[in-house]
């Protein structure tokens, strides 16, 4: 195997690409299908599946504008910044909204182990999609925790952790930043 094309150099060369830098074609119906089935190998003690993924795309980009428009009101943003929001809801051409349902009283499996399916699932998942040419971003924050935001994504019971943004990158990426793993690998 050629180790420039290895799976290690792969995923070593993937990060992070913000919103702005995505556009479209976003993953297609068969490739999410394929991005969902790796992030279920994420690390599950006891199979819980801790997690859902909501599709926004199509129609409900602009439903999700209008609830991250609303946000920035009721934070007191003016009509610009409601504008940036609005956009920011609007730009990615595929966003999942990334639920847990965490079981705070599983006998076998803590609450800690459970957050870890969660974020190993979203990082498969951002894994995947950077092998298939796309780009994406993790996205949190205060918006994840307004009430009617998470009142629009979530059953009774879950936690909407964020949103991961996908599309094809408009720019290259970049391989060289990259962090190097002196300060947080040690040897006891």
């Amino acid at each position: 195997m050629n180790p420039i094309h290895s799976p290690l150099q792969i995923l070593r060369s993937r990060y992070s690409l913000g919103i702005k830098h995505l556009a479209e074609p976003g993953p297609d119906d068969t490739q999410l299908q394929a991005l969902v089935e790796v992030a279920l190998r994420a690390p599950d003690h006891g199979e819980l599946i801790p997690f859902r993924f909501v599709v926004v795309r199509g129609e409900a980009r602009q439903r999700m504008a209008d609830l991250f428009g609303q946000y920035a009101r009721t934070c007191g943003k003016d009509e610009t910044s409601v504008a940036i929001e609005r956009e920011r809801a609007l730009k990615a051409p595929l966003t999942l909204a990334v639920l847990a349902n965490i079981d705070l009283g599983h006998p076998l499996v803590p609450a800690h182990e459970q957050w870890m399916c969660v974020g190993g699932a979203v990082s498969n998942l951002l894994n995947a999609a950077h092998t298939l040419g796309f780009a994406g971003k993790m996205l949190s924050g205060r918006k994840a925790r307004a009430p009617a935001i998470a009142q629009a994504f979530c059953a009774p019971g879950e936690t909407l952790v964020g949103w991961i943004a996908l599309g094809t990158p408009t720019r290259p990426l970049r391989s060289g930043h990259v962090k190097a793993p002196n300060g947080i690998l040690r040897y006891w």
